[in-house]
């Protein structure tokens, strides 16, 4: 089923590359919690929805374009989560760091992802313990790996003075600023060792990733040493965390 949900994400990323290759500026409206979305949101939120009802009739979806109600959601056991254009402000930007996100949760836990940047041409993807990166059609496996000093992955939109404070004790190190859910595949990969997040996430903004980055070998935990948890909840916040080798 990895390989249906890898065409999946391409098949929304291609929608997303529709509306971000033409030369008019992006059409941004305002959700409720002032969020900007776009028609290439929509387009990948469609196309996700109805190949997900095909594969899997039986499993309900939660996308951040369309959330079910609590009382609907609460007794779920498994269920995917879905961001169909996760970095909508990347998006905007055109700096090409953003992702379609497609997780399976099982048990409160991601047991299957995949983040795909379309217009970086990449695809990360995770099941059963073993992760993947897929990049000019060549698939390759890939593992967390240690450096020193370390490479510090943060928030190229959301900077805040906690994550500043954390990265001044933190000793000697080198960090990288990039947009979305590429962040954890950048660790998952090796190519960074931590990714700390003091500021807010919802639910869909990390269950790909945290699937590859848990799948390459990483841990990713809230600031009290807690596995983020899936299992239904009234809210869609996750605690800070951070993702990292140990």
């Amino acid at each position: 089923m990895l390989e249906q949900i890898c065409q999946l994400a391409r098949e929304a990323g291609n929608a997303i590359m529709l509306v971000y290759e033409k030369e008019t500026p992006v059409d941004v409206s305002r959700k409720a919690d002032d969020s900007p979305v776009t028609a290439a949101d929509i387009a990948a939120h469609d196309i996700i929805l109805q190949g997900l009802k095909q594969l899997t009739p039986e499993v309900p979806v939660l996308s951040e374009e369309d959330p079910p109600s609590w009382s609907e959601r609460q007794q779920w056991q498994r269920y995917w989560l879905v961001d169909p254009l996760d970095g909508t402000k990347e998006f905007i930007k055109r700096n090409g760091e953003f992702t379609v996100n497609i997780a399976l949760i099982d048990q409160g836990k991601p047991v299957m992802g995949v983040v795909y940047a379309p217009a970086l041409g990449v695809l990360y993807s995770a099941a059963e313990g073993k992760a993947w990166k897929e990049e000019g059609g060549h698939k390759t496996p890939i593992h967390v790996q240690e450096a020193r000093p370390p490479l510090v992955v943060v928030s190229r939109s959301h900077a805040d003075d906690e994550l500043k404070e954390y990265l001044q004790q933190l000793g000697e190190h080198q960090t990288v600023a990039i947009g979305s859910s590429l962040k954890f595949c950048l660790v998952a990969e090796g190519k960074a060792q931590l990714y700390p997040r003091f500021g807010p996430t919802n639910i869909w903004d990390t269950g790909a990733g945290h699937a590859v980055a848990v799948a390459a070998g990483a841990h990713v935990h809230d600031w009290q040493g807690k596995t983020l948890d899936y299992a239904p909840r009234e809210s869609f916040l996750n605690p800070g965390f951070r993702v990292s080798l140990f």
